[in-house]
């Protein structure tokens, strides 16, 4: 049996372990969140190391995507450097395929995404799913500088979102990662604000922590795009009254996990170190899994946001 751990810096209160059989092959994943505490997570990959099939890195990514190149995070640096013989990802592969791959049957099999509005609360670390959605015609805020920098301006156009993420990224993946990513406690805390921008939506899509950042108590109508959401995170968005959730990874025992495990469980069954995977080697194996978009009615009918 292979044993995949996504190692976070995540809070601890989202913790999960689920047994999977995929391929003819028994998995044990799971994910283990360090409240923040950055030296506690390179101590638990040190001890780990050599003694797991596959590392994802969790509460934190390696690398944002600009239109241009991808920009390696300095805080994530040590991590990585970290694991010494476990491979460790962090989820970039799979979210420029599997995420495209989500949109595509969205459009494909549940609704139309030409003209929707969706408010992309992050784009620079789910291009893929960015570009998609632009590709299939949606009309789209990008709320990078909001959701990311706390700068209250929304980006309109999917142009204008790359030549900003080009300018800004070499300087922010230079800053301390707390300041542009909730971690530890503070993926708890839920600061209600720029509720217009969930308003005018009808679809929400990004990571769940940035959705959830200054998520409104009223998500009447609206449709959740995400990865990342626990069984306690589905009720919260049913409370709010959303319409409907989609994960564009599985679930296993009630939970949706991130793309950094996934992608994990992906490199342990290949046998192989991210960087030697190809899209084409992600389409390939994922044909294979045959991994489709969780989706789940959270209210009955849908009602219009007011």
């Amino acid at each position: 049996m292979k044993r995949i751990v996504s190692v976070s810096l995540g809070s601890s209160k989202r913790n999960h372990r689920a047994e999977v059989e995929l391929l003819g092959e028994r998995f044990v994943i799971e994910r283990i969140g360090t409240d923040g505490d950055m030296n506690r997570l390179l101590e638990l990959v040190k001890e780990l190391d050599g003694h797991v099939d596959a590392f994802g890195m969790g509460g934190i990514d390696i690398y944002l995507h600009g239109s241009k190149k991808r920009h390696i995070i300095k805080d994530a640096i040590p991590i990585k450097e970290a694991a010494k013989i476990t491979p460790m990802v962090d989820g970039s592969g799979l979210k420029n395929t599997l995420e495209r791959r989500a949109v595509k049957y969205i459009d494909e099999n549940l609704f139309p995404l030409k003209g929707k509005k969706v408010l992309m609360t992050s784009a620079v670390d789910r291009f893929g799913m960015a570009e998609a959605l632009h590709d299939d015609g949606a009309d789209i805020v990008f709320g990078d500088l909001i959701f990311g920098l706390n700068i209250p301006i929304p980006i309109k156009s999917f142009t204008l979102f790359k030549h900003i993420a080009d300018m800004f990224l070499p300087v922010v993946v230079r800053m301390p990662f707390d300041k542009l990513y909730p971690t530890g406690k503070n993926q708890d805390v839920i600061e209600t604000k720029h509720e217009r921008y969930y308003r005018d939506a009808e679809i929400i899509a990004g990571d769940y922590l940035f959705i959830k950042k200054y998520m409104p108590l009223d998500l009447r109508g609206k449709i959740i795009l995400t990865n990342t959401v626990t069984m306690e995170d589905v009720e919260d968005l049913r409370r709010r009254r959303a319409y409907m959730l989609i994960t564009t990874t599985p679930e296993f025992d009630g939970r949706s996990f991130g793309t950094n495990v996934m992608e994990a469980l992906i490199v342990s069954i290949l046998q192989k170190n991210a960087d030697e995977l190809t899209s084409k080697d992600y389409e390939k194996i994922l044909d294979r899994l045959g991994f489709i978009p969780r989706i789940e009615y959270l209210e009955r009918e849908k009602i219009q946001a007011l």
